[in-house]
This record gives C-alpha cells, sequence and structure tokens, in this order.
C-alpha cells in the first residue's frame, strides 16, 4: 500500500487511548472539518438560567463548549438569544452567534447560526445540546465522522444497547430501531422493537439526543411540514423520516452521562466533573 493511501491514525483530543480508527473509516473522513453548534435558550421551566449555572468554577454552556473543543471540531458556536450567555461564552474565548427569541427548537436556531455564518452546504454541522457539560468528546467526533462516511444520509445520531427492561417501558427514554445498513427505521418513547414472543427478541437500543447533520439538509429540514408522527411522539427526528430522508446512526456501548435538567442533576453534574477533572487518578 502506497503511504499516501494509509488510513491516517489519530488519536482523539482528549482521549488518547482511543484511535478514530477503531471504526475503519475510509482515511478520506479524517481530512474533513466538522463545525460543533450549541444551543444555548436562557429560559427554563425547571431550571432558570441554566446555561450560566456554576459548573465547578465556569458557566455550564462553558463547560460543553470545552467539551466540543476536545472533540478536534475546527469551530465551535454557541447560538443563543441572551446577552448575559454571550458575554459569558466569549469570555472564555469561544464564538458566538445571536439568534431570534421565538426559534421553537434548538434544530432552528442551529440554522440560523448556518445562514448567518454562511457555512457551506457541504459542512457538517454537529448540535450538542447546551445542557450536557459531561458529553463525550469521542461522542460528538464519532457522529460527524459517522455522518461523513455515510453519503447517503442527511442526519446522523448515536444509541447504545439497552440492557435491562426498566428503561424500555419509561416514555423518557427514547428507542430507535435500524434497518440492515444501520439506519434509522423509527424513533419511539414507546418500547420497540416489541418483544411479542420473548424467543424472538431482538436487541434494542436507546437513542442518544445528540445530531450531525449537512448543512444542506438543514437548510431544507427547517421548510418542511411537521408531520403527524413527529406532533404524535414528540420527536423532531420524525420529520426527517417522514419526508424520506436517511439518519445513519452510530452504535456505541457506552451510554452517556446525564444531562442537566434539574437542580439535582446539576448537583451530580458537579460531583461527577469534579471526581473526573479535579481528581483524574481516581
Amino acid at each position: 500500500m502506497l503511504a499516501a493511501h494509509r488510513p491516517v491514525i489519530r488519536a482523539l483530543p482528549g482521549s488518547p487511548s482511543r484511535l478514530a480508527t477503531r471504526r475503519n473509516y475510509p482515511y478520506y473522513v479524517f481530512m474533513q472539518p466538522f463545525i460543533v453548534v450549541i444551543p444555548a435558550r436562557f429560559a427554563s421551566t425547571r431550571l432558570p438560567g441554566k446555561p450560566l449555572l456554576d459548573l465547578c468554577g465556569a458557566p455550564m454552556i462553558v463547560r460543553v463548549a470545552e467539551q466540543g473543543r476536545l472533540s478536534g471540531a475546527d469551530e465551535i458556536w454557541i447560538a443563543t438569544d441572551h446577552g448575559g450567555v454571550a458575554e459569558a461564552v466569549t469570555r472564555a474565548g469561544f464564538k458566538v452567534c445571536m439568534t431570534r427569541e421565538d426559534h421553537v427548537s434548538g434544530t432552528d436556531r442551529i440554522a440560523e447560526v448556518c445562514a448567518a455564518q454562511g457555512f457551506d452546504d457541504d459542512a457538517i454541522v454537529v448540535n450538542v445540546q447546551g445542557d450536557e457539560p459531561l458529553i463525550a468528546p469521542t461522542l460528538i467526533r464519532d457522529v460527524a465522522l459517522h455522518l461523513r462516511a455515510h453519503r447517503a444520509a442527511a442526519m446522523a445520531t448515536a444509541c447504545h444497547p439497552i440492557d435491562d427492561a426498566a428503561p424500555m417501558s419509561d416514555p423518557n427514554v427514547v428507542k430507535v430501531v435500524l434497518d440492515a445498513n444501520g439506519d434509522a427505521l423509527y424513533f419511539s418513547r414507546a418500547p420497540i422493537p416489541y418483544a411479542r414472543d420473548a424467543r424472538a427478541a431482538t436487541p434494542a437500543f436507546r437513542h442518544i439526543g445528540i445530531y450531525a447533520y449537512r448543512v444542506a439538509f438543514l437548510k431544507k429540514f427547517t421548510q418542511l411540514a411537521p408531520a403527524a408522527i413527529e406532533q404524535c411522539e414528540a420527536l423532531e427526528q420524525l420529520r426527517a423520516l417522514w419526508h424520506g430522508y436517511k439518519i445513519a446512526v452510530s452504535v456505541t456501548h457506552t451510554p452517556p452521562a446525564a444531562g442537566v435538567d434539574t437542580a439535582a442533576d446539576l448537583e451530580n453534574a458537579r460531583k461527577a466533573y469534579m471526581l473526573k477533572h479535579l481528581h483524574p487518578t481516581q
């Protein structure tokens, strides 16, 4: 094999023991940049002012951006409609795009960033939720690489196997069923696939709420009419499936860290952050 055609072997930032080649992506995938955009809405019903809440010495939104930076993304943008959030992330050295206040979803907010910054149609943008300060940088990069490697897909996301029965019946746990190519067939809050006969049970997967998009698709997505199944399940990704777009799904065997929705979640995140970052040998 000629040296010019060897796969690029590169340790992922923030995780030197894991190599990006572990998924056998083609070498050209690693030559393409990707962008992380983090929607940060200040108003929160359950946890007001969530993006600016302190997480071990920095606002939570800054901790999320730091994880994005460790993923190897070429650019990190925070999309917000709040001046205080913009000031905090700018002070920390991250880019900010001020967006409208009336967006109904983070996807719409990200689409506005893409339009405002003039990102190329072929660029890949990863939507990282602003309330996940412990998200693994490798997960962010994996989703971007997965979309890059699956050219027929308009977007990509991730999932992990469900190992016990409780999450299957929990409507707050979104499940996904995959086809033979690893693309999403359907997402649901219901237990899918349903094991009518225990002897014929098949692996079940929990959806992880991270998305990578091609910018050209994002422009189309915001113009698509909402689908009945999307409104029934309250799952925005079903709009893409309803309109015939493919969603490639990266399977990981490592469940993601919990996001922050409540005061108890925030306290747990602080403890986990301290254990991981302030006491790395433990």
